[in-house]
């Protein structure tokens, strides 16, 4: 069983994966890091959330950034969107990120913040100790 699955959309993303494990690696939750597309692998990513034991879903995306909102519009888990600076500053990765319709949350860490979105996952997941 994994807590935290870890998503980005290409191969590109993964300096800010890297950010997220490095603060993991410090916690007790196991994680997992997978190169998963909205865009190109539509079917292999709804197969990997329906599959997935994690508790909560870290995902990386740059340039339209749909990344994030496609894995919460799957899945009732929370779900941590890193909005990356691939253009724009990465303004249009946080937007995309940030203005999920009603009923289909992602919460957003700042642009290029794979740490934050570590910490956050942790404080989830401590929560939910807590709550137990």
């Amino acid at each position: 069983m994994v807590d935290i699955s870890i998503l980005m959309g290409s191969e590109s993303d993964r300096a800010i994966a890297n950010r997220v494990t490095s603060v993991l690696e410090n916690s007790n939750y196991s994680f997992e890091v997978e190169v998963i597309s909205a865009h190109r692998d539509p079917e292999k990513l709804e197969e990997y959330i329906k599959e997935s034991d994690s508790k909560v879903f870290v995902a990386i995306a740059g340039l339209s950034a749909a990344l994030p909102g496609v894995i919460a519009s799957k899945t009732k888990k929370p779900v941590i969107g890193v909005p990356v600076n691939a253009k724009l500053g990465g303004l249009d990765a946080l937007l995309s990120i940030a203005q999920m319709p009603p009923g289909v949350p992602v919460a957003s860490v700042g642009i290029d913040n794979g740490a934050n979105a570590a910490h956050m996952a942790i404080r989830i997941l401590d929560l939910c100790k807590v709550s137990q």
